[in-house]
């Protein structure tokens, strides 16, 4: 979980990373701010990783779930106004 100050914002450490030079000298003639552009990769790629096992750990329930309605159809379907 990250730490959090007063303000609410999350704390920064610095990192080292290993980029392409040719994209970090594109980036830089962009006017790309690296630390953010690569915070917002590292963000979307936990997002998406957790994402992807969440759906894993839950795959059972949502076949399972899947196969009741393919079944049975939706439960609530006769009050739906579309």
């Amino acid at each position: 979980m990250a730490r959090v100050r007063e303000d609410r914002t999350a704390f920064r450490r610095p990192t080292n990373v290993t980029l392409d030079e040719q994209l970090v000298a594109a980036a830089k003639d962009l006017g790309i701010n690296l630390s953010r552009a690569c915070e917002q990769g590292l963000s979307d790629a936990v997002s998406a990783e957790r994402i992807r096992r969440w759906q894993e750990d839950n795959r059972a329930a949502l076949e399972a779930a899947n196969a009741y309605v393919a079944e049975y159809g939706l439960p609530l379907a006769k009050y739906r106004m579309f």
